[in-house]
């Protein structure tokens, strides 16, 4: 029984801290909380584990979506996040390779996250 509840646990901090998703994975925790209320132990627990799947549509999103609307204005929010992502690991992978600390890593970062 610890085992499952130390892999479920484990699952469950490796799903949420994934960076990419931190937003939308908030969200869906807020949603999922939501709709446990009233459970306890073994019940709360696979039924949070079955709803923080990515394909698990919640309760209050399906009711509320508008399906020709919500993707459009989606869409464009996770575009831009990537991007700067990207650009900051690999400022940051510039930075280490050139071991730069303190001010000049700091004038390095910020010109490379400009350009």
């Amino acid at each position: 029984m610890k085992k499952l509840i130390a892999l479920a646990c484990l699952g469950f901090a490796f799903a949420v801290s994934a960076p990419a998703f931190a937003g939308s994975q908030q969200d869906k925790m807020k949603g999922c909380n939501a709709e446990a209320k009233g459970m306890k132990g073994d019940e709360r627990k696979a039924f949070m584990s079955k709803c923080l799947k990515k394909d698990y549509v919640l309760k209050s999103d399906a009711a509320s979506a508008k399906p020709e609307t919500k993707p459009a204005a989606s869409a464009a929010a996770p575009a831009a996040k990537p991007t700067q992502q990207d650009k900051m690991k690999s400022c940051n992978a510039d930075a280490k390779t050139k071991a730069l600390k303190g001010d000049e890593r700091k004038k390095f970062m910020s010109s490379c996250l400009k350009g």
